[in-house]
């Protein structure tokens, strides 16, 4: 029966969790690395480093039949280029089809919205010359979701999120943004009713997809989901239950 990994830097594999086990019945691993918090202000040779000695372990533990690394950002700037290895990546051609102004943002980490790797991607995507893309720093919109500020301090966050990308969004025009950081989901109501002419796509559904289109005849009768995390396990159990979570929580260190 299909077993899957899914893992990145803390909650933002939670939101591609959550739309795989929406369309299938599937043994997941989840390895909550908020040891290594945030992957997006590492350099790309840290990030390498990171995110191998993460696979090495998890296919030593788990022999998984899928890893997703649930993250844009390493998927971004590290090319890993293997069949069982499934990645993040901002859906340009789908937020280009949904655009009417043809100014499109990429909400994503420091690293991947600094990187020449995102600029390549960009390049590399094949869209029509009269759209534009934007990328926009929203590395601080990330702390909001790992801190679990998304919901103990909702004033602040919607403070922070119209600091952030107000005056960039009037300023280009954009209608259409990437979340390109899996941890973006999580705001993504309040992004809507902040910006209501402003469409956000979550990738994580692209990602689900292509997992259900893979495994689709080696599925378990029901979900399992097993958790575990490297750094302070309190906290991150903490964090867990404040989104309804319950689930032990395993240590694991890479």
């Amino acid at each position: 029966m299909a077993k899957i990994a899914v893992f990145d830097s803390g909650l933002g594999s939670l939101s591609i969790i959550k739309e795989i086990q929406k369309i299938a019945k599937v043994e997941i691993i989840y390895f909550g690395d908020q040891e290594n918090f945030p992957y997006g202000q590492k350099t790309k040779y840290e990030l390498r480093k990171i995110i191998e000695k993460s696979i090495k372990r998890i296919k030593k533990d788990f022999a998984p039949d899928l890893i997703v690394v649930g993250s844009n950002t390493p998927t971004i700037m590290l090319d890993i280029e293997e069949e069982k290895i499934i990645g993040v990546k901002p859906p340009l051609k789908e937020a280009e089809k949904d655009s009417k102004t043809k100014e499109i943002g990429i909400l994503g980490t420091k690293s991947a919205v600094c990187s020449r790797e995102l600029s390549k991607f960009i390049k590399n995507s094949n869209l029509n010359s009269e759209t534009t893309v934007h990328k926009i720093n929203g590395s601080s919109l990330v702390e909001l979701v790992e801190s679990g500020k998304f919901l103990t301090n909702k004033f602040f966050c919607k403070k922070k999120i119209q600091e952030i990308l107000e005056e960039t969004l009037i300023e280009k025009n954009i209608d259409v943004i990437t979340l390109s950081s899996t941890h973006l989901p999580f705001l993504k109501t309040m992004l809507e009713n902040q910006f209501p002419s402003v469409i956000f796509i979550d990738p994580a559904k692209l990602v689900a997809k292509d997992i259900h289109r893979k495994i689709k005849k080696n599925q378990l009768k029901q979900n399992k989901l097993k958790i575990f995390c490297s750094g302070n396990k309190e906290k991150f159990e903490k964090n867990l239950r404040k989104l309804g979570i319950k689930n032990k929580v395993n240590a694991l260190s890479v």
